[in-house]
């Protein structure tokens, strides 16, 4: 009889007076893409770092390959064949991708061979990255790419996912599973932590439902729906958000970009060239672009991030910036929650007094803000990284959406959301563009941004352009792709 991959035993855990896992049974088999699915919260994320050796049960057993795994560590972990990809990134950005790599993997850097094995590697796997790039200077997309490469770096035979694809474009995705299942053909195994269930179900060979620390379903993906899923995740309904307001409030431009032209972040070259956008009160504004191609340069500077090098810019304050780094961008994990949350103060707000904050104002607001949002957090002054990675993205929209700003700057907006929380996200946003705000959103899922926006917007190598009304998805993609070959 075949051995389990990976098994975990009743395991349970705590921090603090929070429950995370209550029991939890979940088997890896030889050559299997196993789907660990949950809302934010439930449990996916710690039970993995559990399998990884970087939390330690409070209860309960592993087994690795049909071995006890008494004294489990990460180092330990790494040498049983299995590498993790974390939701969050672990690569140090002053690093090139090769010495990040190496670093992963103890490779011995020896510059020319180890950029050659490192091309080598990606090649092969059919994820390209310059060795010589710097880790800091990559798009979120190649940083997660790197995240990949270095588990698969290190020979592993096991791979545990968490949320790898949650920054991909459609394509990516799709080549990322593609090279998954070709590791799980020749005989490894892999878990994937997803909240895209269309994902989970054509990717996956079984799949485990996580509801507040317990299984609440596992077995074949064969014998699962979208619907029979989510009632297991959330125990019920979604209420799906309406469709987008029909059009601008008024007539007031709150955004007025003409001929920018406007840097790479890295400084070399040009991100977006001669580019017009006008965004109205009210108004949603999505933007489509294939990753690279100058979304990130151009919500920066209607952010307020970076400058344009020239053309004219004016967008009307508060601005609410939704990064989609939360992790280096949005929060500083290892402040508190309400220590996150005063550092987007403005000096109007009731808990700034001169140049002294109350704390315990702050505090209440942080507190009504958790309960609003559906936050799971026990209490205020917990460290944020302490979260799992959705409720981080929660505390981020919170803080940005609470201000009441005039202009919402988003993107990928839901990353690492359940169904639920992504639905309420969706509701959020409208809400705040019909109370005047102008929303620009940009996503790597095309459909995400077709339903939110009121119109649409195409960056394609720093050329932007609009969307005619109506146009497909195909349409849409093609004008994405358009001078991108």
């Amino acid at each position: 009889m075949t051995k389990p991959a990976l098994q975990l035993t009743g395991i349970h855990k705590h921090f603090g007076s929070v429950h995370a896992l209550r029991g939890a049974d979940f088997t890896l088999m030889p050559g299997e893409l196993h789907a660990l699915l949950g809302e934010n919260g439930a449990g996916k994320t710690t039970l993995m770092h559990v399998a990884y050796g970087l939390v330690h049960p409070d209860a309960g057993t592993i087994s690795i390959g049909g071995a006890d795994a008494r004294r489990h560590s990460p180092q330990n972990a790494r040498a049983r064949g299995i590498g993790m990809v974390h939701q969050h990134f672990t690569s140090v950005p002053a690093f090139s991708v090769a010495e990040n790599v190496a670093l992963a993997t103890g490779w011995p850097v020896t510059p020319a061979a180890l950029r050659r094995r490192v091309r080598d590697l990606c090649d092969r796997v059919g994820l390209p990255l310059d060795p010589d790039e710097r880790t800091g200077r990559l798009s979120v997309g190649l940083k997660q790419r790197l995240e990949i490469v270095k588990a698969l770096a290190a020979d592993a035979r096991i791979l545990l996912l968490d949320e790898p694809t949650a920054v991909l474009a459609p394509a990516e995705v799709e080549e990322f599973l593609q090279m998954v299942r070709r590791f799980t053909g020749e005989g490894g195994a892999a878990v994937l932590i997803t909240h895209k269930l269309d994902e989970a179900l054509s990717a996956a060979d079984s799949v485990t439902v996580l509801r507040r620390g317990r299984v609440v379903g596992s077995g074949p993906a064969a014998d699962w729906s979208p619907a029979t899923l989510t009632e297991a995740m959330i125990g019920g309904e979604v209420a799906m958000p309406p469709p987008a307001p029909r059009g601008p409030v008024g007539d007031r431009l709150l955004v007025h970009g003409e001929s920018l032209d406007i840097s790479r972040e890295s400084g070399l070259g040009i991100a977006v060239r001669g580019a017009s956008l006008l965004v109205l009160a009210g108004e949603i504004v999505g933007v489509a672009a294939v990753e690279g191609n100058g979304q990130r340069e151009l919500l920066r500077a209607i952010a307020g991030r970076i400058r344009p090098l020239r053309g004219r810019l004016e967008v009307a304050a508060p601005i609410g910036f939704i990064p989609e780094d939360r992790t280096s961008e949005g929060l500083i994990p290892g402040f508190s929650l309400v220590e996150n949350m005063v550092l987007a103060s403005e000096p109007d707000d009731p808990w700034i007094a001169g140049r002294h904050v109350d704390w315990r104002a702050a505090r209440a607001r942080t507190g009504e803000l958790l309960e609003a949002y559906g936050i799971v957090a026990s209490d205020p002054d917990v460290p944020a990284s302490s979260l799992s990675g959705g409720n981080q993205q929660k505390v981020v929209v919170a803080r940005e959406l609470a201000r009441r700003p005039a202009v919402v700057v988003a993107e990928n907006p839901t990353r690492g959301l359940d169904v639920r929380a992504s639905v309420e996200i969706h509701w959020r946003l409208r809400d705040t563009a019909e109370r005047g705000a102008a929303v620009l959103v940009y996503s790597s899922d095309l459909d995400e941004v077709v339903a939110l926006s009121h119109r649409i917007v195409v960056l394609a190598r720093g050329a932007l352009v609009g969307v005619p009304p109506g146009a497909s998805r195909t349409e849409i993609g093609a004008l994405m792709l358009a001078g991108t070959r």
